[in-house]
């Protein structure tokens, strides 16, 4: 080998060791005294070091290696530089050791019970070797070299492996108004058809709905921020939610996808903390006592709500914190013990927080579950448990609980009335259908087809905003350098990818300068992205309600979209009769193939269309006709 290259080839591999070492930092306490990197401010930050994907960090969006490059890489700049090493030499994923089983599959791309990380990180541990790059991080060797390697990890009094504090600052939220208020969707062609959506209300004495903001009873500042939003006229869950939370009742509420849910439960919450406020808590050493905890699967959910709560609360004097994992807890620590009214987190970091005396829950007013569905299920339950039963919080009577979902399975429901005072249930439209301004398209292939569909779709629809959905993170990663080798605009997010990563990518697609972007679950629920014009399913999910979620990432609020998704036989056919009555509960032709597919699982009831205390004085705001779970 002529030396130069052999120099570069030793280069890289030094290069991707020191990568694969950063990819392995968490969320531990970062007490050491090593300088935390700090991104620009979103306003400030430089994209222009950002490639398309093109290069070795193929399908990623960031930038490329070369010899320069590593003359730089121990500065704290480095999160620029990094790419994962591409497809080439030594990148491969390594099974994480044999601690045995993570969670089942659909729990991964979500928050863990401790220490922040995904569900997706840790649904991997169980699996041994897979990949051709870091050894196994419980096989004893290995962990943090790209090549096999000899990385000696740091090994605690229990005999786990000691990981690296996380040293990632996120760059602090615009204080700048037009951005503040540029990111909502604005009402669509299709918005007045919600007032023609069922409505059922049940529980003891429900308040009547509202009709507009302006009549809602909310306070100035409050009105202001909505309009400023473009916000015009509450959908059908803001007219019933808004009222309930302003009465002082717990709440559960049903709607689908795009339906407005994040507005319902925050501009009443705003309102009621403006219009009696308390005495901001922070107790010694400073513990943090927030009023409003609002909890959420996802870090980009979480994220998102953050900036939907210091939009809809600006120019107030409310104090908004964030706390999530893959960032340095440090950094969010000293937030948080700054006061705060509205703590959005999700539930690993937050226990985190509360264990360690940073957070405590004696002032607690309101405590909200966010896909709540996901939140109570086997996966998180235990986390859910802990927050509530903790001994510093408040107790249910005391306090208001709010939980909202697009899908409330019956057992979910029954879960949830554990933590529920006297509440009411609210059901908007079909709960777990699909909006009917998604147009849902369907296309029968072998697995080997799928990749030729996908680039001719995308080139037939040039320009335009497009959500792929895959199965795997190592899928994701593929479809997206096989995008970007067609010089097509693409960029991923999954568990796999550093905080940093994940956040830059969804802005990016946000933004434009990724025009594909190709997600796991992370991405499924509850993200509000504007303009997004087609949804894929590549994979189809195991699921329905997880079907819905994904393709509810479209024709949001009024507004029409396209689903399109890849239906293989060999794979997809348990889904089959499930499919066949989402698209006629859409009003959407079935095609032949998913015609006579056996008996569906999804059903009204079981996806949370009706209270499951069967209360007599169930009140309909619109005639559902003879078959309710049938009709909007």
């Amino acid at each position: 080998m002529h030396p130069d290259i052999f120099d570069l080839h030793i280069k890289n591999l030094l290069q991707i060791a020191f990568i694969n070492f950063l990819s392995k930092m968490d969320d531990d306490w970062d007490d050491s005294s090593e300088v935390a990197v700090v991104l620009p401010s979103q306003e400030n930050r430089n994209y222009d070091s950002v490639d398309a994907g093109h290069s070795l960090s193929k399908g990623r969006g960031f930038s490329t290696f070369n010899d320069d490059d590593y003359k730089d890489v121990s500065s704290n700049g480095y999160g620029d530089r990094r790419g994962r090493g591409g497809r080439g030499g030594g990148r491969g994923r390594g099974g994480r050791g044999s601690r045995g089983g993570g969670p089942p599959r659909e729990h991964r791309d979500y928050e863990t019970n401790g220490g922040g990380e995904d569900y997706e990180d840790r649904g991997g541990r169980g699996e041994r070797g897979r990949g051709r790059g870091r050894g196994g991080r419980g096989g004893g060797r290995g962990g943090g070299s790209g090549g096999g390697g000899d990385f000696e990890a740091e090994v605690g009094e229990d005999g786990e492996v000691k990981k690296p504090p996380v040293t990632y600052v996120p760059p602090e939220p615009t204080e700048d108004e037009t951005e503040i208020f540029s990111s909502t969707i604005s009402t669509g062609i299709n918005f007045d058809k919600f007032d023609c959506i069922a409505v059922k209300v049940s529980g003891e004495n429900p308040p009547p709905p509202i009709e507009s903001f302006e009549k809602g009873n909310l306070r100035k500042y409050v009105v202001e921020n909505i309009l400023k939003a473009g916000y015009k006229k509450p959908t059908p869950i803001q007219k019933h939610a808004i009222p309930i939370v302003l009465a002082g009742r717990d709440l559960m509420g049903c709607a689908q996808t795009g339906s407005g849910k994040t507005a319902a439960f925050l501009l009443p919450i705003i309102h009621i903390l403006l219009q009696d406020p308390r005495d901001l808590v922070v107790a010694e050493k400073g513990c943090a006592q927030p009023q409003v905890v609002i909890v959420s699967p996802t870090r980009e959910l979480t994220l998102q709500i953050f900036n939907e709560a210091r939009k809809f609360s600006y120019a107030s004097t409310l104090k908004i914190a964030v706390a999530y994992g893959g960032t340095a807890v440090r950094n969010q620590g000293d937030n948080i013990a700054k006061g705060c009214h509205i703590l959005v987190a999700t539930p690993g970091r937050l226990l985190d927080f509360v264990e360690r005396g940073r957070v405590s829950f004696e002032s607690v007013r309101f405590v909200v579950l966010d896909e709540a569905d996901r939140m109570l299920d086997m996966g998180f339950m235990p986390s859910v448990e802990k927050m509530m039963d903790h001994p510093t919080m408040v107790p249910a009577g005391e306090r208001q609980t709010l939980m909202f979902s697009a899908t409330f399975p019956e057992d979910i429901q029954h879960l949830a009335a554990r933590f529920l005072n006297n509440y009411l249930f609210v059901a908007v439209g079909i709960v777990g259908g699909a909006s009917t301004d998604v147009e849902q398209i369907f296309h029968q292939v072998t697995k080997y087809e799928k990749q030729n569909l996908l680039k001719k779709l995308i080139e037939e629809n040039d320009g335009k905003r497009v959500l792929v959905f895959v199965e795997t993170k190592r899928n994701a990663d593929f479809i997206a350098a096989m995008l970007s080798e067609q010089q097509m605009m693409t960029t991923s997010i999954h568990g796999d990818r550093m905080q940093r990563e994940r956040e830059e990518a969804l802005h990016s697609f946000k933004a434009g300068r990724h025009c594909i972007l190709v997600a796991t679950a992370v991405a499924a629920r509850g993200l509000d992205i504007k303009n997004v014009d087609i949804v894929v399913n590549y994979d189809l999910p195991k699921s329905i309600d997880e079907y819905v979620h994904r393709i509810g990432r479209t024709g949001r609020v009024g507004n029409r979209g396209k689903a399109v998704s890849f239906f293989d036989s060999d794979h997809d056919i348990a889904l089959v009769a499930d499919l066949a009555k989402i698209l006629r509960q859409a009003e959407q032709t079935v095609p032949d193939f998913l015609q006579g597919g056996g008996t569906a699982t999804y059903r009204g009831n079981k996806y949370g269309g009706s209270d499951i205390r069967d209360f007599n004085n169930a009140t309909t705001t619109v005639d559902q006709g003879q078959e309710p779970d049938e009709e909007w």
